[in-house]
């Protein structure tokens, strides 16, 4: 795609979910437009009251779908998605149906529930919302305060996986653990990913603090597999995991990542499970951020049939490299056109930017690197400019179509202290900063043009991952 190609902005209102054609496409299309509509004027994601009540009086309505199925509970500040992709993708190789539950979506409401590896059918979206109501109506009238954005969807979820049914739930936490909507499974195996500083005004301003919210999660006799976390973090899971004897596998004591090499198109990785080494495995996503994700991923398949068999066997290697061979992760270092080259990641915090930095350098071949960021205001922007600042040239600040969005006259002004002025476009609307960062990276020096990194909100990325796949 050149500078000289149009795009168009994505419509108004809440992102749209594309509908398959056919006779039936428009009918479900505006059923799925109208629940959009109606989980919109609940609480949003970011508005909390820090109870279980709603969810567990509608959980208990509904029959306790959510213990009808194992289940393997994530939680972390940053890897949760990439992480419980590749859970999915193991646990679907060796035959296992499985439901995924993450958030938030990069372009399509129906992305945050899976079956066995796809977006729930929109038609069965719908139906399941429909099922429901009943029940939220009551909930609703009795409870002080409504069922939240988040719950609804959590609700949904448990239920469809029930009726698919499956054999194992993978669950992503939505924010925090122990109070969040998704915590009223018993979730067999725990997955902690990294613990960094993340919603301060929720959770707690010190990874310790956040830590403890986030060992809600480890429930009575569970396994719980730890990546790598800062040491305030690690006691205070440890901590948790003794209260409730837990079983505990910790990454580079118990498992970890031998070895990995770059490759054009991700990374080849060895790894070392609970059960064995796992040679030359194939890994289509970049940066050694995913190679960690790998290895916790592979842990806690490991342990979940350990938990059936109690002991830790060696996975079928073939089956380990044909699953981890299909990974997807899409906005995490996603390329999305090659001249120049385009990459989308959702980084949103300092410690997911210094990840997607130090990453980038493998998928670039450029020392001319356009940054095109749109950020929340509620996020630490200045920490997240300064951790792409010494990787762009050049960075265009924009504002995505979110009502948390920081305004972009307010990005610029950040991004003119941390990157100098002389180095800082501004364009209010995405469109308009995809195509300066576009014609910006072909002036690169030399044979070779330079490249354009998309990032600063999962809203940014899914709104041009919309505009650059429809062009």
């Amino acid at each position: 795609m050149t500078a000289n190609h149009a795009l168009h902005a994505p419509p108004g209102g809440p992102r749209q979910t594309k509908m398959p054609a056919g006779p039936e496409g428009p009918v479900v299309d505006d059923a799925l437009r109208q629940i959009e509509q109606e989980l919109a004027e609940r609480w949003g994601e970011t508005t909390l009251e820090p109870s279980l009540n709603r969810i567990s009086a509608l959980m208990h309505r509904l029959g306790e779908p959510q213990r009808s199925y194992p289940s393997i509970h994530i939680t972390g500040t940053n890897g949760k998605t990439s992480t419980a992709r590749m859970i999915e993708a193991l646990l679907g190789a060796l035959e296992l149906r499985t439901g995924r539950y993450t958030s938030p979506h990069v372009q399509d409401l129906t992305e945050r529930i899976s079956l066995d590896g796809a977006p729930i059918p929109a038609e069965r979206f719908v139906r399941t919302y429909r099922t429901l109501e009943p029940q939220v109506a009551t909930v609703d009238a009795t409870e002080e305060y409504r069922l939240s954005f988040f719950e609804m969807l959590t609700a949904m979820a448990y239920t469809a996986f029930a009726d698919a049914p499956v054999d194992v739930a993978v669950v992503e936490v939505g924010m925090g653990g122990g109070w969040d909507a998704t915590n009223v499974i018993d979730g067999d195996v725990a997955v902690i990913t990294p613990i960094d500083l993340d919603h301060t005004d929720r959770l707690g301003s010190t990874v310790g603090e956040i830590a403890i919210e986030k060992a809600g999660i480890i429930k009575r006799d569970a396994t719980v597999i730890l990546a790598r976390q800062p040491a305030d973090a690690e006691r205070v899971l440890l901590k948790r995991a003794v209260q409730v004897n837990a079983i505990v596998a910790r990454a580079e004591l118990e498992f970890g990542v031998l070895s990995r090499r770059v490759a054009r198109d991700g990374q080849i990785v060895t790894l070392r499970g609970l059960g064995g080494e796992y040679p030359e495995v194939h890994l289509p996503l970049h940066g050694a951020h995913q190679a960690d994700n790998a290895a916790v991923a592979l842990a806690a398949v490991e342990s979940f049939f350990a938990i059936k068999s109690r002991q830790s066997p060696p996975l079928d290697l073939n089956t380990v490299r044909s699953a981890f061979a299909t990974v997807t992760s899409p906005g995490r270092l996603e390329v999305v056109r090659r001249s120049p080259l385009v990459v989308l990641d959702a980084a949103h915090n300092p410690a997911g930017a210094r990840a997607a930095a130090t990453a980038a350098v493998e998928v670039f071949d450029s020392d001319q690197l356009i940054g095109v960021v749109g950020a929340s205001a509620d996020k630490d922007v200045r920490g997240l400019l300064e951790a792409f600042e010494p990787l762009f040239a050049m960075i265009v600040v924009t504002q995505n179509s979110s009502t948390r969005a920081m305004d972009v006259s307010e990005l610029a002004i950040v991004a003119a202290d941390v990157f100098g002025r002389e180095r800082v476009r501004v364009e209010p609307r995405l469109p308009g900063a995809l195509e300066t960062a576009i014609a910006l990276a072909g002036e690169g020096h030399g044979h070779t043009s330079g490249g354009v990194l998309v990032t600063g909100s999962v809203v940014t990325v899914g709104e041009a991952r919309l505009l650059l796949k429809s062009n």
